[in-house]
């Protein structure tokens, strides 16, 4: 019979083979860990465009319809796969904010997991894929972007680079096709991936036709049944141009003005990367190994170049979560330049990368938790504010037709009536695909045409019954209700609601 303490030391020496096992599953789930604490602190103040989403999805979820408002379907939802995810969670959990919560959470995994395979498949130290986690878990433009598809871009952009690296064609493809369901403009980063590698062309039919037939449903139900197989936000927000004299190009410079630690921090990646990437140049060109090992890296730096330089090329406003993709590209090249470079130096890098961390961490948790506003936000009221004057509003509509003043997202989450907006009303798009049109050269224009070929131009704009105005004046004493509302990105305001007759009747 075998003793008590012989049993024991086979127990003891059995457990090194398991801790392999535990280690792996400590990264996920700290992530997964840190990720819930992140969302249970911003979910108060998720932007506007946030809700857009949310709003989708929860009309997905609870009515099978495709629409920003129940009662009308419309195509500017820009993440057709967000909304799908999300849309597919709160079927189950019926809360549309706790759904974002999860897919958040779920990506984020997904992506810290990617970031480790990439880690190891490059020989670099185990760091690698925790600091380049909680540095981009905190930028406080990401932040600010939470429920939106930032994230379930980011994980699909790793794992673009991935497969791209272990030349899995197949999977490539398919995760180039969830990728497009997620931006279409997120191909050109894994265009840029794919390319990027030597004989890059190996596979190339098995990748695309993977691609294809993930992104075909969706694009052809899309382009059959919602007039237009692209969102029509890629028509609306070229349309709009420039916030005065800021455009995409020169945008963080107005995010600065208005935000300065928060925009600092957020954008430092983009200038760091400038000058990391000229050394990492110099140093493949005399052979470095090091430098070579990082090449996936540089190349996902290039390709959130391009991304900054296309964007700008199509004058869209600086909405802050546009620049995302670039920064997610500059701060997983610089991480890995810090894991990867000679100890002497390396320390100073960690060093540094840790005080942004830390940084990152008190300019949020500065004016006191839980935060009203998101750090970066052009929103022209809280969340709180619009949900609560959305719930009221629901009220004095009493089924009339509501025309907003600018942002929907919240209202309509929590109004559940019909509000008039471009991103709900199919029928005020198409002025957006007229000027885009005019704007565009010839290979543009046939674009588009194919794009709307099935977009039924004849339906006319709603008429709105009821308008929603923001004012600095008093509203004026005729107004049906009135509400203050108050922003870092334009201060105090009144908002009030008027009959539409009696507003455009009145003097200008």
């Amino acid at each position: 019979m075998r003793s008590a303490s012989a049993e024991l030391r086979e127990a003891a020496g059995a457990l090194p083979a398991a801790w392999p096992s535990t280690r792996a599953w400590a990264l996920p789930a700290a992530a997964a860990a840190a990720s819930a604490l992140v969302f249970t602190l911003v979910s108060s103040h998720l932007i506007d465009d946030t809700y857009i989403t949310l709003s989708y999805a929860k009309n997905l979820a609870f009515h099978a319809h495709w629409g920003l408002i129940e009662q009308g379907t419309a195509n500017t939802a820009t993440s057709p796969l967000n909304v799908l995810a999300l849309g597919a969670v709160t079927f189950f959990v019926r809360d549309a904010v706790l759904a974002a919560g999860i897919v958040f959470v779920a990506a984020q995994v997904v992506m810290v997991l990617g970031l480790r395979r990439l880690g190891e498949r490059t020989g670099l130290p185990p760091a690698f894929a925790p600091l380049a986690f909680a540095v981009l878990l905190v930028n406080p433009l990401l932040l600010s972007s939470v429920g939106l598809e930032v994230t379930l871009g980011a994980a699909g952009v790793v794992w673009t680079l991935v497969y791209a690296g272990e030349r899995r064609a197949g999977r490539l493809g398919v995760v180039i096709g969830l990728l497009a369901l997620v931006r279409i403009d997120l191909l050109l980063i894994a265009a840029v991936l794919f390319a990027a590698r030597r004989e890059f062309w190996t596979g190339i039919w098995q990748t695309a036709f993977a691609a294809l037939a993930v992104t075909l449903p969706w694009f052809g139900f899309s382009w059959l049944v919602l007039g237009s197989a692209v969102p029509d936000t890629l028509v609306i927000k070229i349309s709009q141009q420039s916030w005065g004299p800021f455009s995409f190009t020169n945008g963080p410079l107005l995010y600065w003005r208005n935000f300065p630690a928060e925009a600092a921090l957020s954008f430092l990646p983009l200038a760091v990367a400038g000058v990391v990437g000229v050394s990492w140049i110099v140093q493949y060109r005399r052979g470095s190994e090091t430098a070579r090992r990082l090449t996936p890296f540089a190349a996902l730096a290039v390709a959130g170049a391009l991304h900054y330089v296309a964007y700008s090329r199509l004058g869209v406003p600086p909405y802050h979560w546009y620049y995302a993709p670039s920064i997610i590209g500059a701060t997983i090249f610089l991480v890995a330049c810090a894991c990867a470079v000679p100890e002497r130096i390396r320390r100073g890098a960690l060093t540094a990368t840790g005080a942004v961390l830390a940084a990152s961490v008190a300019v949020y948790a500065l004016p006191g938790l839980p935060r009203q506003f998101a750090p970066i936000s052009s929103n022209h009221a809280s969340t709180t504010e619009y949900r609560e004057i959305g719930a009221q509003l629901a009220a004095l509509a009493h089924g009339r037709k509501v025309e907003t003043a600018g942002e929907v997202g919240a209202l309509a989450y929590a109004c559940d009536c019909e509000l008039v907006d471009e991103f709900s009303d199919r029928g005020a798009v198409d002025p957006a695909i007229a000027e885009t049109k005019r704007r565009s050269g010839d290979i543009g224009r046939a674009l588009l045409e194919a794009n709307f070929h099935n977009f039924d131009h004849s339906v006319a704009p709603i008429s709105p019954d009821l308008v929603l105005t923001a004012t600095r004046r008093p509203p004026p004493p005729t107004a049906l209700a009135t509400w203050h509302i108050d922003s870092p990105w334009t201060g105090a305001q009144n908002l009030y609601l008027m009959p539409a007759q009696v507003l455009s009747a009145a003097p200008r």
